[in-house]
């Protein structure tokens, strides 16, 4: 089969998603190990640099409340992150980044232009159109 082929380049496209996605994930996980973190615990304190509902934490890194518990006790045991009550409502817990934790996402953010932006090489007019066609494959 040709790539021209409609089954041809299904496998090009689906192979180049995940090539990008690997690379993704390789440069967070480097980019995480530098600071004795996992990837996901870098994406939380990412996620944390200003302070964000746990909820947040939990749809930045695609896991549930519940595990994200977990790896915010991680980061908040290493003096990465701290729990904060929400001024709007005293109930719910906030996560904030610390100072050290500022600190390890700008050495995280340095660490991971690929994750920074993936799309460098796009102009905005192709961006704008990938975004279009992404969002006609990902609709019902």
């Amino acid at each position: 089969m040709s790539s021209t082929d409609p089954d041809g380049l299904t496998r090009q496209l689906v192979g180049l998603f995940a090539a990008v996605n690997r690379r993704y994930a390789r440069e967070i996980e480097q980019a995480a190990a530098a600071h004795r973190l996992t990837a996901l615990q870098a994406k939380a304190l990412l996620a944390a640099e200003r302070p964000v509902r746990m909820r947040a934490v939990a749809d930045t890194v695609h896991a549930e409340p519940s595990n994200v518990t977990a790896i915010v006790d991680r980061l908040e045991e290493r003096g990465l992150v701290e729990r904060r009550p929400d001024p709007a409502d005293r109930r719910v817990k906030l996560v904030a980044a610390t100072g050290q934790g500022r600190e390890v996402t700008a050495d995280l953010r340095r660490r991971m232009p690929f994750v920074n932006d993936p799309f460098t090489a796009l102009g905005t007019g192709e961006r704008e159109q990938l975004l279009d066609m992404l969002q006609r494959l990902m609709a019902d």
